[in-house]
C-alpha cells in the first residue's frame, strides 16, 4: 500500500486531517492533541432510515469512532463484537460510535447490523464518497478512526481490531478532557 507523503509525519500539516501511513504501519497514534488535524465533515445517508441523514457534527463533543465496514468483509464480521463491547463499555464516558457500510448491498449489510447486534449508527457508503472525505485508503477494510472531542485523528487502525486493543485507547482519549454539558 502506498500512499502520498509529506514527510515522516503520518499526518499532513495544516488545518485538515490527511492521512499517511509512515512505513507501512497499521496501527498510528496522533500525539500529542494540539498535533492532531481535524477530519473533514462527514455526512451520507442513515443504513437502518433511508429519510434521515447521519452527520459527524451530530456527535458534537463527543469521542467519535468510526468503523468502516462490509457485510462482506471477514475480518469486519469478526471485529464486530468487540466494537459493540467498546461501545457499551464506553458510552457514559462520551463516547459515540459510528459505522461508514462501504460497498454493499443496502439489504445485506443491514441484515449484518441486526444479526451481529450492532446498536450504533452507520452511514450507508456504496460508494465511498463518504469514506473519500476522510482520506483514509479505502482499500483498508476494516479501518477504525479514533476521534477526539474536537473530531482530531487520535488513532487510526488500518486492520481488524479487538476490544483489548480499542479500550483503552478510546479511554485514554476520552480521558483528555471532559465531556461537554
Amino acid at each position: 500500500m502506498t500512499a502520498c507523503s509529506t514527510g515522516d509525519d503520518a499526518v499532513a500539516q495544516g488545518d485538515t486531517f490527511e492521512f499517511v501511513s509512515p512505513g507501512g504501519k497499521t496501527v498510528i497514534f496522533y500525539d500529542p492533541p494540539a498535533d492532531r488535524g481535524k477530519v473533514a465533515a462527514i455526512s451520507g445517508e442513515d443504513l437502518l432510515d433511508d429519510t434521515k441523514t447521519i452527520n459527524l457534527s451530530d456527535f458534537a463533543g463527543q469521542v467519535v469512532v468510526i468503523n468502516v465496514w462490509g457485510s462482506w468483509c471477514g475480518p469486519c464480521r469478526g471485529e464486530a463484537a468487540a466494537l459493540e463491547q467498546v461501545y457499551e463499555a464506553t458510552k457514559a464516558q462520551g463516547v459515540s460510535f459510528l459505522g461508514i457500510d462501504l460497498r454493499d448491498e443496502k439489504s445485506t449489510a443491514r441484515d449484518f447490523v441486526k444479526d451481529r447486534g450492532v446498536t450504533y449508527p452507520s452511514i450507508f457508503d456504496f460508494p465511498g464518497r463518504t469514506l473519500a472525505k476522510l482520506t483514509t485508503p479505502t482499500s483498508v477494510v476494516p479501518t477504525t478512526l479514533v476521534l477526539d472531542r474536537e473530531h482530531r485523528a487520535a488513532a487510526v487502525f488500518l486492520k481488524a481490531i479487538t476490544a483489548e486493543e480499542l479500550q483503552p485507547v478510546v479511554e485514554r482519549v476520552a480521558a483528555e478532557s471532559a465531556p461537554q454539558q
